[in-house]
């Protein structure tokens, strides 16, 4: 029985990038089937290699898995020319330098094009290759700082920074769509690749909605408001008895009606404070005190129990412990267990979306600084051992 095809198994995609967002968007098409040839710095490699003491290797199982592995110094001409090559046979190049240093090495986008006319080079960086924010370090932090994203989550005494690196997980799924958009492009109608610019900002910016609209037609800017909803009400996390967390929404007033009732406080639907959509988004605080002492009475089995039988809009608070111990996620096998002769078996998610014909596959995870050299220098470029060991020699592999 053969293996099902993978959607990307005809492109090959040189991955030139570090860290989280041109890292995770090439992983994305390695999932697919794309072979991915990830380019590290012979000294130390890919920074998350080693981003975390304790965790740094781990991450690197995770974001490093279903690419090969070459080492490569671009700095020195004899690795730009090497690059050059690999560029020469790739479908995708990804690259995050700050904007002008592959211009510096000869690698920019007019060199790398004409040496393969059908080359998609992406350039992932904070702030775009033009503007006057071009140089500006392009760590997701800053971003979304300056995107309103912190203005307008958490509290309403504390912006809120997410804890995870959020600004490049949204550009990798940004990144990833247009690679496929420009081969489309390039397979279908042009016959030529094309550069894409895919700055940190521009993504996040996008997912916010409609806030420039808003501002421009109303002058709203959007305030911190906690957990609650600018549309509905109530919505938000409770604690309940057993000392654990439920989210909830009621997004149309006939739901609200229903919770309330569900929570034995259906009277105070009859105080103006409570009585309207309108009214609990004014009074939202009131709002959350009524709900949080009625949910506080019950456990979080109760309360989801309760609001599945009514068939209301409630769902308990997990952290990783409570996800990898539930039914659903272990029916959709959301989690893989994947081979590596460094730590015996790494856990990690599954490819996502899923495709039903070509589906993604995580088949090895993020491999050893180095490991595919030969296999691809001598292998695939046509190398000599002695050309490898003068490579290796002068640092440049």
């Amino acid at each position: 029985m053969s293996l099902p095809a993978r959607a990307l198994s005809d492109l090959r995609v040189v991955d030139c990038s570090r860290l989280i967002a041109g890292g995770v968007l090439a992983t994305m098409l390695a999932d697919l089937g794309a072979d991915v040839l990830k380019v590290e710095n012979p000294r130390g490699g890919d920074p998350i290699r080693t981003w975390s003491k304790s965790l740094g290797e781990l991450w690197w199982k995770v974001y490093g898995r279903g690419k090969r592995s070459i080492t490569l110094n671009l700095t020195k001409p004899e690795g730009q020319a090497l690059l050059k090559r690999l560029a020469g046979t790739a479908d995708v190049l990804i690259e995050n330098y700050v904007p002008g240093t592959f211009e510096k090495w000869g690698l920019g986008w007019d060199a790398l094009s004409l040496a393969n006319p059908r080359l998609v080079m992406v350039r992932v960086s904070g702030w775009g290759q033009d503007g006057p924010y071009r140089d500006r370090p392009g760590f997701g932090t800053m971003v979304e700082a300056m995107t309103g994203f912190a203005a307008t989550t958490g509290p309403a005494d504390s912006p809120t920074l997410p804890s995870f690196p959020m600004a490049d997980m949204v550009a990798a799924q940004a990144g990833a769509v247009a690679v496929l958009a420009a081969l489309h492009h390039r397979d279908r109608i042009s016959g030529r690749g094309q550069m894409i610019d895919l700055p940190l900002y521009e993504p996040l910016l996008a997912i916010l909605g409609p806030h420039a609209l808003e501002y421009r037609a109303h002058g709203i800017v959007r305030e911190r408001i906690g957990n609650r909803s600018h549309n509905a009400s109530p919505r938000g996390t409770y604690k309940t008895r057993d000392g654990k967390w439920v989210a909830l929404s009621a997004s149309t007033p006939a739901s609200a009606d229903a919770m309330f009732k569900a929570l034995g406080i259906g009277h105070l639907l009859a105080d103006p404070h409570f009585a309207t959509n309108d009214a609990r988004i004014a009074n939202g605080e009131a709002v959350d005190q009524a709900l949080a002492l009625a949910i506080g009475k019950r456990s979080r089995e109760e309360i989801v129990g309760l609001f599945e039988t009514e068939g209301l809009t409630a769902a308990p608070v997990y952290d990783i412990a409570d996800i990898m111990e539930d039914p659903h996620f272990k029916a959709r096998r959301t989690f893989v267990e994947v081979p590596d002769p460094e730590l015996g078996t790494v856990t990690m998610t599954a490819p996502t979306p899923r495709l039903s014909e070509t589906p993604g596959k995580v088949r090895w995870a993020g491999p050893a600084l180095g490991a595919h050299n030969r296999e691809v220098y001598a292998g695939e470029l046509g190398l000599s051992d002695a050309e490898l060991q003068k490579l290796k020699a002068d640092g440049i592999i």
